[in-house]
């Protein structure tokens, strides 16, 4: 479709629901792109960004080979320059943080050929003859070829989740199975630009990979027949080609990111939630819990809806997806991917220890603890929560830090704090106080005690991916430790208060970007007698270290029962047993 766009006539455009002729003239691309958002939020995010046509565009034209694991494609981005010269174009290639694996050719910046230089391994630099001044436009064209690599063996189990990908990198997000690719990061984006012009910082093997302006997005993706196409955007229509294939077409507005997935197999459920269509899509296999994951999704979104605001997008998709590293889910604007390993955990939980290294250990220590029957059926009801919990955590992430942007690089704590916290007051919301204790026990407590169980050190939360020593350390100090300093605040200034400060927040950096302590100055609007104490308490959760004396000491027998007590004898053999097994799985 994108190669017919500049022949339609403005007429044809009243064809298409909720696109008309404004009273000054809006490209046709950025028209077709804003049907992403919903009527009412056009004019918010304009008056938090400018003339929404005056966002990046980028048109995108992609062909998958999945036997190949191969994609070829074409991009071309349009920037119109704002405050000052543009002296050079960056491109950051996420993939190629990792490896080589996407290569870009005939690359051009106003109709002039460049060779672009690469100041990082996923960076692109695209000097220009002359600066752009500000109220022109520069337009990047150019083609692109990837190699996809193969998914990491067991990423599709629990265990074997953990350990694929040595628990980091990019936790399976640039792969390829039988039957799935993932593809996030295959089409080249203009990263925000810091005070002094330079890009911000890219993926680091631990965390998010990257984060990005606002920006317009037109998308074709050619699969083979049977094959499927998931991406953030409105569905523009699926075209039989002349060749057998399938082309998928996109259109999206105002997104940080621009994800492609590909499947063959897979189903899907759909429920409506406020006029957002939600989707959920599953392999095969896995429907009777992909279902539930649509039900997960779709109530986790009417409680953030009637608490922080209105999603801005039409569409949100949950797409089942084989990660590794240890991730239960990863987000995007419109979209989100949840683990298979937590969906196969949840319909069989005895599956889950399939592989486990010392399964006749773990067997004695399930017996000490009461035999088979009881601990599998307990161990089912935790990845059930877990499994609703992680949903709800990427669910929230639509707002942190999808609409409220921050630097997933540099202060990856900022969103991915908020994100576990709301995730936790949906589980309050939605099964009560008590469900909400066992969650912040099992997912977050527990994940900073068995980080100081397995020999790790507590340290500050707040700082950039690069500075924590692996992905367990980043897990217990960001999901784990982090979340609870709104629970501090909270507890500080009563719900009321806390909850007006909250939407404050969200109201108040709407498609904008938000900064380290921009929280704190909201909740403390809302509770100015409580602001210096407030202040005091970010420092000492994100800032310092003092996980033991606020989370309590560490107790292996807490972590497996939820804090019952232990025999001396059954307490004795789990600490004989647990640490031998964790070291086994690293």
């Amino acid at each position: 479709m994108l190669a017919h766009l500049r022949r339609w006539p403005l007429l044809a455009l009243l064809l298409v629901p909720g696109v008309a002729p404004a009273g000054n003239f809006v490209p046709p691309e950025v028209q077709f792109s804003l049907q992403h958002l919903k009527s009412e939020e056009r004019a918010r995010a304009a008056q938090a960004l400018g003339p929404l046509e005056d966002l990046p565009r980028y048109q995108v034209r992609l062909e998958v080979d999945p036997k190949a694991r191969k994609v070829t494609g074409h991009l071309r981005v349009e920037l119109s320059v704002r405050n000052r010269p543009l002296e050079a174009v960056h491109l950051r290639v996420t993939p190629n943080a990792f490896d080589p694996r996407v290569a870009l050719s005939e690359v051009k910046v106003n109709g002039q050929p460049v060779k672009p230089e690469r100041p990082e391994d996923s960076l692109y630099r695209l000097p220009l003859a002359s600066p752009v001044a500000p109220g022109d436009s520069a337009v990047v064209e150019l083609d692109l070829e990837a190699r996809v690599p193969r998914a990491q063996p067991g990423s599709t189990s629990l265990l074997g989740s953990l350990g694929a990908s040595g628990g980091g990198g990019d936790y399976g997000a640039f792969a390829a199975m039988d039957d799935f690719m993932s593809l996030v990061g295959v089409v080249p984006l203009v990263p925000p630009l810091d005070t002094s012009g330079n890009p911000w910082a890219g993926p680091s093997g631990v965390g998010d990979l990257a984060l990005y302006e606002p920006s317009n997005v037109l998308a074709n993706i050619i699969v083979p027949s049977g094959w499927k196409v998931f991406a953030t955007g409105v569905p523009m229509g699926e075209l039989p080609q002349k060749d057998g294939r399938i082309r998928y077409s996109f259109a999206a507005g105002a997104v940080r990111d621009f994800p492609v997935f590909a499947s063959r197999g897979y189903q899907s459920a759909t429920a409506t939630v406020n006029g957002v269509t939600v989707e959920s899509h599953f392999a095969a296999r896995d429907a009777a819990v992909g279902k539930r994951v649509l039900k997960y999704a779709s109530d986790a979104l009417t409680e953030f809806e009637r608490r922080l605001g209105p999603l801005p997008f039409k569409y949100f998709r949950v797409v089942e997806a084989p990660l590794s590293g240890g991730a239960g889910g990863m987000e995007f604007p419109g979209l989100v991917t949840v683990g298979t390993a937590l969906y196969r955990g949840a319909a069989n939980p005895g599956g889950a220890l399939e592989g486990l290294k010392g399964m006749e250990q773990m067997q004695q220590l399930l017996q000490a603890m009461g035999g088979d029957a009881a601990p599998l059926a307990q161990l089912g009801k935790t990845l059930e929560r877990t499994l609703e919990f992680t949903v709800a955590h990427e669910v929230a992430h639509q707002y942190f830090a999808a609409l409220v942007g921050s630097d997933p690089i540099n202060a990856p704590v900022v969103d991915e704090s908020l994100a576990q916290y709301a995730a936790l007051l949906y589980m309050e919301w939605k099964h009560g106080r008590a469900a909400a204790e066992q969650t912040r026990q099992e997912s977050l407590v527990s994940a900073y005690h068995l980080f100081r169980l397995s020999g790790g050190k507590d340290a500050p939360a707040d700082r950039p991916t690069s500075d924590f020593e692996d992905s367990m350390q980043y897990g217990a100090l960001v999901y784990g430790k982090a979340p609870l300093l709104h629970h501090a605040s909270r507890k500080l200034m009563g719900d009321e208060a806390f909850f007006k400060g909250l939407r404050s927040y969200v109201d108040t950096y709407r498609f904008k970007w938000t900064c380290g302590d921009c929280l704190t100055r909201e909740l403390a609007k809302a509770s100015p007698s409580n602001a210096k104490e407030l202040e005091r308490l970010r420092v000492r959760w994100w800032k310092e270290a003092h996980g033991d004396e606020d989370l309590g000491q560490a107790n292996m027998g807490a972590l497996l029962t939820g804090g019952a007590e232990l025999d001396p004898e059954t307490q004795k053999l789990i600490e004989e047993l647990l640490p031998g097994l964790l070291q086994q799985q690293e």
